[in-house]
């Protein structure tokens, strides 16, 4: 097919550092339009909604939705009735349920949907998914904490419902999980801190397992200052294989087997050139039930109140 003009909806932070230059270094696809009440890029045509920017009829191809979760069902909606192709930033929305109409949606105009996770995209996943898949697999931990108020600045859509709060980093890992392990994973248990003020817990604690009973605990926190972690040990019949870095890294045994620069986001418009060449989707829910599922069986309790300003 021809390059596919895509624009960005919703121009915030990962947009401008991780959309912009993975665009422009993937083969077959251009920027074509940002769409973003607050913010526009130089030399680009700038639109404050979706909706002006479809009326306008600016020639496009797809949009790469990266608006808060809880508007996307809409914005994807109308994206697909115009007849183009729609990436969404993960989580893919604010609820399960509102994805399957959109695929089906998808599937009816021909188009693509592509509920991205761009953590499967790391360097050293895959590596990691193809030894685990020749070994036996006897415990799973994983520590997923940092700062939020490093990498969610001002950010207040992510404390209220449908947010995710710590969910929206640690939804990262179990996307992670759910393709390195060889079986679905399901929560056993579930304990959330909220802030007093907050809609969206600050911490969470999981406890997961497969249907051969591997146990699985997962560890999330945004209060984490210093050192900044995302981490998945996996201890295994022939030793310990270690995610770090996100995904960037893979040690087994303490030995270095993968250690590469950051390029999840090119992998992933990779990904959607191809998908969206032959109108196919890629829609995979497991990180978003997990997340559902530690809300409906999570034990809540109250921490003190978050304020962005220390």
């Amino acid at each position: 097919m021809s390059v596919l003009r895509i624009a960005i909806v919703g121009f915030g932070k990962i947009a401008r550092d991780q959309h912009v230059p993975a665009i422009a270094a993937t083969p077959g696809v251009e920027l074509a339009a940002v769409a973003s009440r607050n913010a526009s890029l130089p030399g680009v045509p700038h639109f404050t909604t979706l909706d002006e920017l479809l009326r306008h009829g600016t020639a496009i191809d797809a949009v790469a939705l990266c608006t808060p979760p809880q508007v996307r069902r809409g914005q994807a909606a109308l994206a697909l009735a115009a007849g183009k192709h729609v990436l969404l930033e993960k989580p893919p929305g604010a609820t399960v349920a509102e994805i399957a109409p959109l695929l089906a949606a998808a599937h009816g105009a021909r188009r693509t949907l592509f509920a991205t996770w761009h953590s499967r995209f790391a360097p050293a996943v895959e590596p990691a998914r193809n030894l685990l898949s020749g070994r036996r697999i006897g415990a799973v931990t994983v520590a997923w904490t940092e700062d939020v108020r490093v990498w969610h600045p001002g950010q207040g859509w992510i404390w209220e419902p449908g947010g995710l709060g710590v969910f929206d980093p640690g939804i990262n890992a179990l996307s992670i999980l759910t393709r390195i392990l060889p079986r679905p994973l399901f929560v056993t248990a579930a304990a959330l801190s909220f802030p007093a003020n907050r809609q969206a817990p600050i911490a969470a604690s999981l406890a997961l397992a497969d249907t051969e009973g591997l146990p699985v605990r997962a560890e999330f926190d945004f209060r984490q200052t210093g050192v900044q972690t995302w981490d998945i040990d996996v201890e295994t019949d022939g030793g310990r294989l270690t995610l770090s870095s996100g995904g960037a890294r893979l040690t087994e045994n303490g030995e270095v087997l993968v250690d590469a620069p950051e390029a999840e986001y090119r992998g992933l418009y990779g990904r959607f050139v191809e998908l969206a060449g032959r109108g196919a989707s890629d829609v995979d829910l497991a990180p978003l039930t997990l997340v559902a599922d530690a809300f409906l069986l999570g034990h809540r309790s109250t921490v003190e109140a978050f304020e962005d300003e220390r």
